[in-house]
């Protein structure tokens, strides 16, 4: 069976630009708690839910208009098992024109069905992603935790 990465997509009446500003302003649409930068290439940026939930990303791309890419360099999610589960992962945002719209799709490169930590994830990226960070980008104001 070929595991599938979490992957989803969002489009409407924003342009490229706007996507790619929305998505690197994280305070504003998945978690108020953002601490350091992830506007720029290499930028290190950690984001803390409550208690000792944290993740640590560093920017691996940043391509304005078209694309950005985190890498986790570090986590703790003390629900799992294995509290690093997401320590190697990669999050994607692919960004294009789409007819009169601008599509986002984010991928979660292993985060993949089968996994602990994957049916939790998924409610939380859709909730993010496809709810806050759509607000953002449509109606300028998310929904972060």
């Amino acid at each position: 069976m070929n595991q599938q990465n979490y992957q989803c997509s969002i489009a409407a009446d924003f342009t490229p630009g706007e996507a790619f500003e929305g998505i690197n302003r994280v305070n504003e649409w998945w978690v108020k708690n953002v601490e350091g930068s992830s506007e720029k290439l290499n930028d290190v940026f950690t984001v803390h839910f409550s208690g000792e939930v944290f993740v640590t990303f560093e920017v691996t791309e940043s391509i304005p208009g078209e694309k950005i890419a985190w890498q986790v360099t570090n986590c703790c999610l003390p629900w799992l098992k294995d509290k690093t589960e997401w320590n190697g992962t990669s999050v994607i945002f692919d960004i294009s024109p789409s007819g009169d719209e601008t599509q986002v799709t984010m991928t979660h490169i292993g985060l993949v069905p089968g996994i602990e930590c994957y049916d939790g994830c998924e409610a939380g990226w859709n909730q993010y992603f496809k709810g806050s960070l759509f607000k953002l980008l449509t109606e300028h104001a998310g929904v972060p935790h």
